[in-house]
This record gives structure tokens, sequence and C-alpha cells, in this order.
């Protein structure tokens, strides 16, 4: 992790800026935001008007003046004033009064495994404007790991998948640290993309991404890799004549569909695999993978993944906010660092 136990006891409050979600974990009291990542804005006057959930219920249902933006893309910030003012409204004026009274306010903030220097100093400025003096960074693997659970300062191998909105990301832990990583640009959103398109291409269906949650369910029944419902009804906008229409659509064309998504998924754990130390690799054959974040849900997933890779795959208790449960549990001092001579205590 980029920064130590002891630092991270010194901190007040943890910040996970996700694609999707934005979750805020304050010393003390626990998780107090999980919200959207989204804003909407009134491009004439330049006022926020809402954000988190109610920002995102106006998504594509907003007159030409109002914007709603999402300043947190795949892990990172792209608008830092907007991040900025996104989490100013969603702390409230009583938090925010709270926590500006703690002498030298210090932040923690996950950041993307392979977040480049830029993307790291986007997520400091951010807090820094909140009234940070100082903000520690945590790779998002190492957080994910000690949030779900999983044994991450001892010298045994564990294996974490954080699947995310914009990416996924696959790592081998042991001792701490992260012994190989690979990320793979496909997430949640590229799940229902290629259901988007598939409805656009095969049935000349218009949706947006917010309505394939019905055809997710759908997809459920015995898993992604078995037969579930033989179709669903959907409702959308017909592409020719922009009327509503209802379509009956079968959901083993779009298991298919979703299929060339998943097979990335697959390569960049077998990526992982094939560079880690055989010893760990070991290990991993009796523990499994964990799964962790939002996309972990969709249903299916972990049999497919059992049934490709031959592993246990495991889904964590709460595997959306487990990244910022693992901060909360190093800030509240809950996670021991490995003690290499039991003799020295």
């Amino acid at each position: 992790m980029t920064a130590s136990l002891e630092q991270l006891r010194r901190c007040h409050f943890a910040v996970d800026l996700g694609a999707a979600r934005t979750r805020v974990f304050v010393k003390g009291a626990g998780l107090i935001v999980d919200q959207p990542s989204v804003a909407a804005v009134n491009t004439r006057t330049g006022a926020l008007i809402a954000v988190g959930e109610f920002a995102e219920k106006m998504t594509g249902r907003t007159p030409h003046y109002i914007r709603v933006v999402r300043p947190v893309s795949g892990g990172t910030v792209v608008d830092i004033e907007m991040a900025q003012r996104m989490l100013r409204q969603l702390l409230g004026d009583k938090v925010r009064r709270t926590l500006r009274r703690k002498p030298r306010l210090r932040a923690a903030a996950c950041t993307p495994h392979d977040a480049d220097p830029l993307a790291q100093r986007a997520a400091v400025e951010t807090l820094v404007g909140l009234g940070a003096r100082r903000v520690e960074l945590v790779d998002t693997l190492i957080a994910a790991g000690v949030g779900c659970g999983l044994p991450v300062e001892q010298p045994e191998a564990t294996m974490i998948m954080v699947c995310g909105a914009a990416a996924t990301q696959v790592a081998v832990l042991s001792l701490g640290s992260i012994v190989t990583a690979e990320r793979i640009p496909v997430g949640g959103d590229a799940i229902d993309h290629a259901i988007v398109q598939h409805l656009r291409h095969q049935h000349e269906l218009m949706l947006p991404s917010q309505s394939v949650r019905p055809l997710q369910l759908a997809l459920s029944g015995n898993g992604l890799t078995a037969h579930g419902p033989a179709s669903t009804e959907i409702h959308g906008r017909d592409v020719a004549t922009g009327l509503a229409r209802s379509v009956q659509v079968d959901t083993a064309a779009v298991r298919d569909a979703i299929q060339t998504p998943l097979t990335a998924v697959l390569d960049g754990i077998g990526k992982v695999l094939r560079v880690c130390p055989p010893d760990l690799v070991a290990d991993l054959a009796d523990r499994g993978i964990m799964m962790v974040g939002g996309s972990a849900l969709l249903p299916g997933l972990d049999q497919m993944l059992r049934h490709a890779t031959g592993m246990p795959v495991h889904i964590a208790e709460r595997p959306e906010v487990c990244a910022v449960l693992g901060l909360g549990a190093m800030l509240e001092g809950k996670v021991e660092p490995l003690v290499l001579d039991p003799l020295a205590t």
C-alpha cells in the first residue's frame, strides 16, 4: 500500500471516489455517504442543482440548460472542481463543520492500481479542496482485500477481483502488498453497453443503460452459463419510428452477446496466474477468488468464473462497499501489521 498503517491511523476520514458511486467513511461515525457519483448543473448560472441519486434520476430527462455530469471516470477524478462541489453537497454542512474542527485534518483515498501520478494528484487536490491538510493514498485492491476480511498482511496468497463500473482489477496479494495485478478495461458499464447494442442491432430498439436491469435479472436463472427464463419483455424506443415499443428478448442470445466483454476478464485472470509464483498459485487452488465491487453482483458471473477457472469463487458479504470499509478499518486501527519475529514483542 502507498501509505503505512501508522499514517492511516492518523487520518480522520476516508473517501472512495468510484466511477459509479462515491462513499465516505468518517472515523468514529462509520459509512455516512453512499451515493452515485453524479451532479446536475445549471449551465446558465453555474449553480449545482442536485447530486447523488436525485441527479442520477435526471440523466436523459433534463432540458438543454441542465447538464448531468460525472466528475469521476474509471476511478480517476477528471473534474476536480466539480468533484469537490459534489463531495461538499454529499457531506452536508454539519459533517463538514465537524471535520473542519479537527486539528490538521487528514484524509485517505482509494486509487486504482495503475493510477498514474496525474490521477493520484487529482485525488489529492480534490480532498485538499475539502480542507484536508494531508492526504494518504491506498491502492483499491489492498483496501478491498481488507474490507472483505482477507488475511492481506499474512504470508499467504489471496486473489481478489474488484469488479467496478468502468474496469475490473485482478490481483494476488501477500504480506500486505500486491504480488501481481492486471487491470481489464471491462466493467459493469461494458456489460450494459453490450446489452444495449444487442437490442439496437437485433431488435431495432433503443434504451438507456439504466433500463437493462430487468434483462439482467432475467439472465440470473441458474447463471450466465445455464438456461434461465426463455425470454423477457423489454420496453424502449423504436429506432425507425421513434415510438415506444415492447419486444420479447431471447435471454440466451443476450448471454451470447455479453460473453465478449466477459472473455476479456477471463484473459486478465489467466495473465495474472501465469506470472504469479508457483507457491502462491498453490495457495489459490484452495482459497480461490474473492469478488468485490458493485458489478460482482451481476447474476451468474461467479458461476461463469468458477466454470472457466476451476477455482473456488466467492462473493464478499457487502461487495459494493468493501474498499471504503477496508479504509475505515485501517483508520480505526483494526488491521494489525505482520510481526516477523514474535520474540521481538
